[in-house]
């Protein structure tokens, strides 16, 4: 019973399995993407690689453009005190929506048909609702000095889950048998995982139903939606634009490589996916580990997020230059701290608003990611296809150029927020 009651307090197991569950399903649609691809043309490599990126952009559209109204609304009845729904609702379009892709493998069904994964989970609030659901969460349980480190703490269970999940995606899509298609067994066990999440958010997790926090320690002199002092909400402006422009690098980036190991020099195959996309989750652990460093160094959150920006921009500009395995994971380790930047940003606009006013927070900084995105999918698309042969590696150093320009407001509010807190201890005195 005591670790019943324990468990019902805990949404990591949640995060845990979810994860799992999105990096089997990851690697199970780029690799049956891939093979889609190769058997329905006759056609020349590059031609190969502007179908798997036209697919993959029409899909990330729809996954942007789609929760933007659903997510909303469960974020407007998360801040009302029912902190469950913008996670419940999010799982069961994981689940309906994930088993799209167990019946293209099994019925052979069109790949086509996964665009309709997208639209059903994006109607359930999709990914920005649930991680904003996640992070409210977080943030209404802990007090503002313990915020940072434990929602890093919170992306290194997501991470390591995702590490974990990648490695194993890769050997799992192949098992197969007679009757079992390749892929199978992957999606199969993807279903399921959401299908344990659902059922432990509805019946185990317990989540208390307050309008306000109260261990949230607010000002004595706050109220509203936004501590009533010009600077907050100056602060809250930059943080947005560093947070959306970062996103944009980020996002463009890294779905434009999921692409571009699949096709020659790289060439991967489904083991070497998962070991990739492992790579990527690496960065969930040092980055956790960087926080817990950084923070004993009494470093403030806009250094830790700029030292976060470097180690990304370092990272992407030598991904340009990729052409071997080996050279493709150094980059990847110089990417070590690359994310912290964004629950730090979430950390630092906490501490501008209310309790009662989290949940609308993040989901207007997770629906601006979407909204940006929407028109940088297509431009990183289009800008990869025209210089596939000259130069394929360029959206890379795209990446670094826009992550450099998320620097500069960052780094003015961290001159802000010196100053702020060195005018209080003045007063203090």
């Amino acid at each position: 019973m005591a670790v019943l009651r324990s468990l019902r307090k805990h949404i990591e197991p949640i995060v845990f399995c979810a994860q799992v569950a999105s990096s089997f399903f990851d690697t199970g649609l780029q690799m049956v993407v891939k093979q889609r691809s190769e058997t329905s043309t006759n056609s020349t490599s590059q031609d190969e690689q502007n179908n798997i990126t036209n697919f993959y952009m029409t899909f990330n559209m729809l996954i942007k453009f789609v929760p933007i109204v659903p997510a909303l609304v469960l974020a407007r009845y998360g801040d009302m005190g029912y902190r469950k729904l913008p996670i419940v609702v999010p799982l069961i379009g994981y689940f309906v929506s994930r088993a799209l892709l167990l019946f293209v493998i099994l019925l052979e069904w069109r790949v086509e048909v996964m665009y309709a994964a997208p639209v059903i989970h994006g109607l359930c609030g999709g990914f920005s609702s649930y991680w904003a659901g996640v992070m409210a969460l977080v943030s209404v349980s802990t007090n503002e000095e313990e915020r940072s480190l434990r929602i890093m703490r919170m992306e290194l269970v997501y991470g390591f889950a995702g590490f974990l999940g990648s490695l194993a995606s890769g050997h799992l899509f192949q098992l197969y048998t007679v009757r079992l298609k390749q892929g199978v067994v992957l999606s199969g066990i993807s279903v399921m995982l959401y299908f344990f999440c659902l059922v432990y958010s509805i019946f185990v997790v317990h989540m208390n139903h307050p309008t306000v926090s109260s261990d949230r320690q607010e000002p004595p002199d706050c109220s509203g939606i936004i501590h009533h002092d010009a600077r907050d909400l100056t602060n809250i402006v930059l943080l947005f634009t560093s947070g959306i422009l970062y996103d944009v690098a980020v996002s463009g980036g890294v779905e434009i490589l999921s692409v571009y190991v699949l096709k020659e020099p790289l060439h991967w195959s489904a083991t070497e996916v998962g070991y990739g996309n492992a790579a990527g989750s690496v960065i969930f652990i040092t980055s956790f580990l960087g926080v817990k460093v950084f923070t004993k160094l009494s470093l403030s959150d806009a250094s830790m997020i700029m030292i976060g920006m470097i180690s990304f921009v370092s990272g992407m500009y030598f991904m340009t230059f990729v052409t071997t395995t080996a050279m493709y994971f150094l980059a990847r380790s110089l990417t070590l701290f690359a994310l912290i930047p964004m629950p730090t940003i979430r950390s630092l606009l906490s501490k501008q608003v209310q309790g009662t006013s989290y949940g609308m927070t993040f989901i207007l900084l997770q629906l601006s990611f979407r909204l940006a995105s929407l028109a940088t999918t297509p431009m990183y698309t289009k800008i990869y296809q025209a210089t596939l042969d000259s130069f394929p590696g360029f959206v890379f150093t795209l990446s670094s150029i826009i992550t450099f320009l998320s620097l500069i407001p960052i780094s003015i509010v961290g001159c802000r927020t010196a100053r702020q807190n060195s005018y209080e201890r003045i007063e203090g005195n």
